[in-house]
């Protein structure tokens, strides 16, 4: 395998399969990345065997071939070459020698034979959405799903494609972010997947604000395909979270009493003040609703109190409850709107926000001291 590739393309393919390869694994071929090189392409792919990300890149290939080399040394030699062009050769036992200006390296690799299969799609379903659209519906759910790993069908993103919709929820059992956007699909494409946490995460990394990103899916497998101008970017396939997504429904309260209208980034200041006085054993901030006012503190016996009034446009009732700031703020941060609205009944019930677009999260109260 021989070829001249841009040190820039070099770099932005690994860049996009490189966060996949674990610093620990079992198989020395996984901590490899796979190179392939025919025509006037260089394609990367690397694999954890739960998600594989695959990235082809321009190049001046003179004799087609394929090998594996490691990932995190490859990466950070090429990160440390000047600009400019980069000759790769790889002769028959894998070591290749990389040129580049007045630098020579060797290094030595695994045959691309070892490499684990590739998955295979059959009969897959399709839809098609944005890229920026996507990339915003992760921002404003991904959040919430669940780390705790004995509920596993909620460590991932719940994909709903219904109708003219892709839904998307995550819940961690204390609150839960749903978002939706139309998206054209297909009776025969409708369908509910639970994407594992992970493949979320390289997802939102790898999404660009442009161009469009193909969804297509098995019973157990998803592909991600993100292009820009008819040129295939990347991309992403992963297994899908096995089991049934618990009723989100049932979480969404039917009705609220009482509903205020909040300047966003006003409100997201005035909870990181509120903040500083809680620790992880008392980590609630009270809200007070009074006329025309929201009264934010917080009171930790060995750190000491905090008390912040909002002016707001507020005539109902007068009564308190209690959040976890963190939660909240990780909503609200995922937002880009000016102006919030947050739903509330009393101290025990569900609290609701909203934006003036397709986005709820509801969080539940914690036990006021």
């Amino acid at each position: 395998m021989k070829l001249t590739i841009a040190r820039e393309q070099l770099l932005d393919g690994l860049q996009a399969v490189q966060n996949i390869v674990g610093s620990r694994t079992t198989l020395p071929i996984l901590s490899n990345v796979l190179l392939q090189a025919n025509g006037s392409e260089l394609l990367f792919t690397a694999t954890d065997l739960d998600v594989t990300i695959s990235c082809g890149v321009e190049a001046q290939v003179e004799s087609p071939g394929a090998t594996t080399l490691p990932v995190r040394r490859f990466f950070s030699i090429v990160r440390e070459l000047a600009v400019g062009d980069v000759s790769i050769d790889v002769d028959e036992k894998n070591v290749c020698t990389l040129l580049s200006g007045a630098s020579r390296f060797k290094i030595h690799g695994l045959g691309a034979e070892e490499f684990p299969p590739l998955p295979v799609f059959e009969e897959v379903k399709k839809v098609v959405v944005p890229q920026d659209k996507l990339k915003g519906m992760l921002r404003r759910t991904a959040f919430a799903v669940s780390a705790d790993e004995t509920r596993y069908v909620l460590n991932g993103l719940y994909f709903s494609f219904k109708g003219h919709a892709l839904t998307m929820v995550a819940t961690d059992g204390r609150r839960l972010a749903l978002t939706d956007e139309e998206a054209d699909i297909a009776a025969e494409c409708e369908a509910d997947l639970i994407v594992p946490t992970k493949a979320i995460a390289e997802l939102s990394r790898l999404l660009l604000d442009k161009g469009e990103a193909e969804i297509a899916f098995t019973d157990n497998q998803i592909r991600f395909t993100l292009s820009v101008d008819q040129k295939v970017r990347v991309r992403l396939i992963s297994k899908l979270v096995e089991g049934t997504y618990p009723n989100y429904q049932q979480v969404i309260p039917r009705e609220s009493k009482e509903r205020i209208a909040l300047v966003r980034e006003e409100f997201v200041q005035a909870l990181r003040r509120a903040e500083q006085m809680t620790t992880e054993k008392s980590n609630s901030v009270k809200l007070a609703l009074g006329r025309n006012s929201l009264v934010l503190s917080a009171n930790t016996p060995e750190v000491g109190e905090s008390v912040e009034t909002l002016s707001i446009n507020y005539k109902g009732r007068e009564f308190a409850v209690a959040f976890n700031p963190g939660f909240l703020l990780e909503a609200l941060r995922a937002l880009d709107n000016d102006e919030v609205f947050f739903e509330l009944s009393d101290e025990l019930s569900p609290g609701v926000l909203k934006i003036n677009g397709p986005f709820l999260y509801v969080i539940m109260p914690m036990r006021m001291n």
